[in-house]
């Protein structure tokens, strides 16, 4: 079961008062600070207290050889990322302060803590049908981006983790009531992500269902806006940041699949995905992830933390 799914039972479309968040224009390269990660919201938004990143583990001189990828990102003094700038409660660029907040984004600066001593994190934006490419040829450290683990994309890049489950949903507009799930889908036409899940795992989840394809989650959530199909099908998650930032769409039904995010790296560094494995348990073990996953995603679901998902517990990982 998905970490989400389990708090959906008691609230099946997210029902999120829509302080609607400007999505900040990001060009690639955009760096972010160090600053402690705030609730997505704009200004005012809660933060997560400064302590939770003051107590943060860093590695030790011993965990980090000389010559390795973690050496040359202490040396550089930043860990260059590939995410996203505009979705909230997972990597959205605050407009007044210029800094990346969400689970993905806060989650990436506390692997730059770990690395470097400080959260400096380098955020380059980048399409789903990009990763890989962007990994293969080192044009970042990592990509932080809701990425499913899946083994096709194995064989192509490194997965540490999973660090976080969830699960495919419907998001359809406000005034819809003829779409209260997948269920609901077929013969319909439904917009979804290129390169994603959705792609292969609809065909059979709503039979005769007609795809259409956008290469970034803004433009999807766009297209269901604008009538350009009748539903959107996407992870949970982002549907969620969807919900939450656009008041005219909605999310109906509960997951209909299970999914776990990975942290891409590239596939020939094993010592590396070890190294990020082995941070992802200790900020597990001590509390901090349930910390910014409470402040983030949590914030529009019922219930406390869930229990983080078991690294290398998934086919590809």
């Amino acid at each position: 079961m998905s970490i989400l799914h389990r708090n959906l039972t008691r609230r099946r479309a997210v029902t999120m008062a829509a302080t609607a968040v400007a999505v900040a224009l990001a060009a690639a390269g955009c760096g972010d600070g160090g600053s402690g990660p705030t609730v997505p919201g704009g200004p005012g938004g809660e933060k997560v207290a400064q302590s939770v990143y003051d107590a943060a583990p860093v590695a030790s001189d011993a965990e980090i050889p000389a010559g390795s990828t973690m050496d040359r990102i202490r040396k550089q003094g930043y860990l260059t990322i590939g995410g996203s700038l505009d979705a909230p409660l997972l990597s959205q660029q605050n407009p007044v302060s210029g800094q990346i907040e969400g689970f993905d984004a806060d989650m990436a600066k506390l692997l730059a803590k770990y690395i470097i001593g400080k959260p400096e994190v380098k955020t380059v934006t980048i399409g789903t049908q990009t990763r890989e490419a962007m990994l293969q040829a080192k044009s970042v450290d990592a990509v932080f981006q809701t990425y499913t683990i899946t083994p096709q994309r194995a064989t192509q890049v490194a997965f540490a983790g999973p660090y976080l489950t969830s699960g495919l949903a419907v998001a359809v507009r406000k005034d819809e009531t003829g779409i209260k799930g997948v269920q609901d889908l077929a013969g319909k036409t439904v917009i979804v992500g290129a390169n994603t899940p959705a792609v292969t795992a609809l065909p059979a989840a709503a039979p005769g269902s007609k795809q259409v394809a956008f290469a970034t989650d803004p433009q999807a959530v766009q297209a269901l806006l604008q009538k350009r199909g009748d539903a959107y099908v996407q992870d949970f998650t982002l549907l969620a940041s969807g919900a939450k930032a656009n008041p005219g769409m909605k999310v109906v039904g509960e997951p209909f699949t299970t999914e776990a995010y990975g942290i891409g790296l590239n596939r020939e560094d094993a010592q590396f995905k070890e190294f990020v494995n082995n941070w992802l348990k200790k900020i597990q073990a001590d509390g901090t992830w349930a910390k910014v996953w409470e402040s983030t995603l949590g914030s529009v679901v019922e219930g406390g933390a869930p229990t983080p998902p078991a690294i290398g517990s998934v086919e590809g990982s």
